[in-house]
This record gives C-alpha cells, structure tokens and sequence, in this order.
C-alpha cells in the first residue's frame, strides 16, 4: 500500500483532513469523459486496457480525489457466467433474463477467462497513476448482482422476481447466489494480486428486502467475499445502500469501512455501526445539482463530525447521477482540501 490519505485512513492513521473519493467519478460528469465517449463507445473504454486506464485516471487529474476507482461495471460477472450481455450505448442489455428460463442455474457456466482484460487494465493503471494515488477495485454484491441477471434491465428497479425468487424458491436463490459469490471471489483475490490498495462490494439493493431476510440468505455470501478478499490483504468496503438500521448488525469480521447511503444520517450512523468499523460517506448526490452556496451549507455541516472522527471516508451515499455540473463536484473536493478540519 502507499502512504496516501486515502491508504493511511484505511490503516488508522491520523489526518489532518477525511480523504475524499466519489463513486462513479470516473465518467458522467466529467468534460473529459464525455470527449472521449464522442470517439469510443462504453464498451470499447472499458474492454480497451490503456482507455480504461486512462478514465480511471481522470478524476484523479480533473476533480483532484485521494483515490481512483476502477473504470469497469458489476455486470462483468454475469457475463463471465456465460449470461449473453452487450454494453450498448444506451447501457447493458441482456439476451435473456434468467426469470425467462426454466432452472437458471444450469444454464451459467462460470468462464474466469472473461476476465482477464480487466486485469490487464489495473496493470496499466498501475504503470500510469501517480505514485500516491491508491487504487481501489470493485465488485457487485450478490444480491445487487442477482437483481440484474434474474429481472434483467428494466425500467423497473423494484426487482419483483429477483426479490420474489427470495421467498418462493430459496434452493434456486442460493444455487445462483454460490455461482455469483464463488466467481467474485476470484475476480477479487485476482484484482488484489495485480495491485489495488482496496475492495469494495457494491450492493446497491439492499434495502429492496428486509434486513432479517437480508442478513438470512444475503450476508453469509457477501461474508465470503469480504474474507476472501481480506485475506489476500486487501481492506474492504462494503455499501449496503438501503439498510437502514440493520447497519448495526454489520461486524469487524465483515467490512473494514461502511459506506453510508444518504438516507442514514452520519452521526446516526456512526452511532450504530460498531466502533471499530470506520464509515465511509454519505452526502446526497442530488445535493450536487444545487448552487454552490447551499452545498457548502450542508458540507459544513460534516466539520464537526469529521474533526472527532478520524476513521471516516467523504465521499456520496451512492454514485455521481447524470446532469451534475463539473464545477459543483471539483467545488467539494476543493472545500474537502481546503477547510479547517479541526483535527488536533
């Protein structure tokens, strides 16, 4: 690991500032990413290593964040099972739903090659970032991951037979959920061995369920991932976006960091999450789309939380959304840098 803000937060050091680093920042609102989208398409960025390497890069460049975050997409791993998908411009398209078939499971055939040029682009992101700038990889959790591959992508992200398959058909469920899990454990271990400085499991769906029936038949896998991953010695975090209250159930053994979702107040979470887990988060996206002056009115708001915490990570409750304006997300990260933290 390098000595970063970002690394030494990680590691429980003392700093004088949060690190700060958003989600999706390596596309949507940044001009640069938007030129070379003129001339490639979203498929091509990502399958192309140097082009991937060099958007991963560019918020690093652009916004001036603490840490870059792999230009790649969660839906790698349906792919990699053999599920037909495009990366169209308009977004990831299935062939088929797995809702659509029979007994889905038999039809996945997890094919880890399907991976390699993701390798190849951290490599390249390794030969080419700033020796400072730590690189953190990704995958979807289970159950996010499931979501896509049982509904497909529709207009409709309430999931309905993703989340039913939950209830009426628990030994399916967790037949795809094993695939899902044992894949991304090798895709992970894989990414840490070519040199990200951290993990995170995005599991963007928690809240479609309730947190019993999330920590029942959801949490054992994503436990396997984040053990997996810690283990080869990467730290981990893990945003569970709509769990509200069952945050506290979260354990040291799970996650390094919890990432918040901006419906959990900071201070509430903190409060929650067990005290040796740092957290991570959550400003309100959509806040981004404000004028300058009542961001800064919310953002001050974070000084005296962040002045008595010192495991904590700024960053969104969930990614960058479409129509943010360039100079509000460069705004942030200059007011992060530039503000009197008050850490002694």
């Amino acid at each position: 690991m390098n000595n970063s803000i970002f690394t030494q937060t990680l590691k429980g050091g003392k700093t004088d500032r949060p690190p700060v680093w958003f989600m999706r920042q390596a596309g949507r609102v940044l001009p640069s990413y938007l030129k070379l989208r003129e001339q490639y398409s979203f498929s091509e960025l990502m399958a192309t290593p140097e082009l991937a390497a060099k958007v991963t890069l560019l918020p690093v460049y652009d916004l001036g964040v603490d840490a870059a975050i792999l230009f790649s997409d969660i839906l790698v791993i349906p792919e990699a099972l053999g599920m037909n998908l495009n990366f169209t411009d308009s977004g990831p398209k299935f062939g088929k739903a797995l809702k659509d078939i029979s007994d889905p499971a038999s039809t996945l055939h997890p094919d880890a090659s399907k991976l390699e040029y993701i390798y190849k682009a951290i490599d390249e992101v390794i030969k080419t970032k700033p020796s400072d700038t730590p690189l953190i990889g990704f995958c979807g959790a289970p159950f996010t991951t499931l979501c896509y591959m049982v509904q497909g992508l529709s207009s409709n992200h309430t999931f309905p037979d993703a989340v039913g398959i939950l209830y009426q058909n628990k030994k399916s469920a967790h037949k795809l959920l094993s695939l899902i899990t044992e894949l991304s454990i090798e895709y992970a271990v894989n990414q840490v061995k070519h040199g990200i400085s951290a993990f995170q499991i995005f599991e963007t769906h928690a809240g479609l369920i309730p947190a019993d029936l999330y920590f029942e038949m959801i949490m054992p896998y994503v436990r396997k991932i984040s053990a997996a991953v810690k283990l080869a010695g990467c730290p981990v975090i893990f945003l569970p976006k709509g769990l509200g209250t069952g945050i506290a159930n979260i354990t040291p053994e799970d996650t390094d960091y919890l990432s918040i979702d901006w419906q959990t107040p900071i201070e509430v979470a903190r409060r929650l999450v067990h005290p040796e887990i740092g957290i991570q988060g959550n400003l309100d996206p959509r806040l981004l789309m404000a004028d300058q002056e009542t961001i800064t009115e919310t953002l001050e708001k974070y000084v005296s939380f962040g002045s008595e915490n010192q495991n904590w990570i700024f960053n969104l409750g969930h990614g960058f959304i479409p129509g943010i304006p360039y100079e509000n997300a460069k705004m942030v990260v200059d007011w992060i840098k530039q503000t009197n933290w008050k850490r002694t």
